[in-house]
């Protein structure tokens, strides 16, 4: 029901995802081993989390919604990144093999629980959902909290990621790491290719054959997100550690910019979504719409009005690159004064 280019530019996306939780649970590792002991590290990461939910509830959803009654709360990427940050602080006090073992339980096993569902708005039921089951739930109130990223894979992604930060020690061999970076990458990848053919465990949804090749391989790539089966996982964390293996000596004029955006993620991840959120806006109102519809109150989402509105794939595609290059100013100084203030702490939470 898509277009090839549509669907590749989504899939895509997926790739972020899954290399952000893992490299998260990396850069923890990093960070730990510049620390005294293992408690200094389990507080960061303990309060760096709570610090994540905070953001998404209250800076993330308003940028998303730009509704400061918060009638309509997302919980989304950040949210799980915090989650399992403050699952982390407390993993990081076992012994290596057992965060390892504890993630690829989470990873391997979650889809085991597919099959249990749960209604309503009881604790068990909200915990639930914040665990692996994603709901779009409206309350009493009218209000709408709408849980699409349940946590219990991630955090799993995020353990494993933190072991494998001890390839980046700086004892390890670099030619090494890469080697290890590239076998685990092709082997996630292999795992995928035989479990997908076969339609075997871990994907919730099969794959068919389409009206030619080019829609039966859509069919084929197109896993669940939502919670992220271990297909999903599989298939965006494979190719990944590939490219993390190949790329770690790529020095050029066009990485340059581009590591400038990997260092400050988390400022460009806010700034541009409030900037995308605000010039959809300003879209509305040259179309004769009011600005006011892009308010996306609980109300508003029901309503169903959105869907009249949109622009083309190639419009996306300009305003991706415009966006892109606006905020790239914006994020090499940010970069320099990060760079330039070691002693400000607080800047590790930004």
């Amino acid at each position: 029901t898509t277009t090839p280019l549509l669907f590749f530019t989504r899939w895509i996306t997926h790739f972020c995802a899954p290399a952000f939780v893992f490299l998260a649970g990396t850069s923890a590792y990093l960070y730990g081993i510049k620390r005294s002991n293992t408690k200094n590290l389990a507080g960061f990461l303990f309060t760096r989390g709570l610090w994540l939910i905070f953001v998404e509830l209250i800076i993330v959803n308003l940028a998303w919604t730009f509704d400061i009654t918060y009638s309509f709360i997302i919980i989304q990427v950040i949210w799980v990144i915090g989650v399992s940050m403050v699952v982390l602080s407390a993993l990081v006090f076992l012994p290596t093999q057992a965060i390892l073992a504890i993630g690829l339980l989470l990873v391997f096993g979650h889809n085991l629980l597919d099959g249990i569902t749960v209604d309503g708005n009881s604790f068990s039921s909200l915990l639930w959902y914040k665990l692996h089951q994603p709901q779009f739930l409206i309350l009493d109130s009218g209000n709408v909290v709408n849980f699409v990223y349940p946590s219990l894979p991630w955090i799993g992604l995020m353990a494993i990621g933190y072991v494998f930060g001890k390839l980046y020690h700086p004892d390890f061999d670099t030619t090494k790491r890469r080697k290890l970076s590239l076998q685990f990458g092709v082997g996630a990848t292999m795992i995928f290719i035989i479990l997908r053919t076969f339609n075997l465990y871990g994907e919730p949804m099969i794959w068919i054959e389409g009206r030619n090749m080019l829609y039966t391989i859509m069919s084929f790539l197109n896993t669940t997100k939502y919670p992220p089966s271990l297909h999903f996982l599989l298939i965006t964390m494979g190719p990944a550690l590939i490219f993390m293996s190949l790329s770690e000596t790529w020095k050029s004029k066009i990485t340059t910019p581009i590591i400038v955006f990997g260092k400050v993620p988390f400022f460009f991840y806010i700034i541009h979504l409030y900037l995308i959120h605000a010039l959809a806006s300003v879209y509305l109102k040259f179309q004769g719409e009011t600005w006011g519809a892009y308010v996306l109150s609980a109300e508003e989402i029901m309503s169903g009005r959105l869907g009249r509105f949109g622009i083309s794939l190639e419009a996306v595609y300009v305003i991706w690159i415009l966006l892109v290059a606006a905020m790239y100013p914006l994020c090499r100084g940010y970069q320099a004064y990060k760079q330039s203030h070691p002693e400000k702490r607080w800047l590790s939470y930004l």
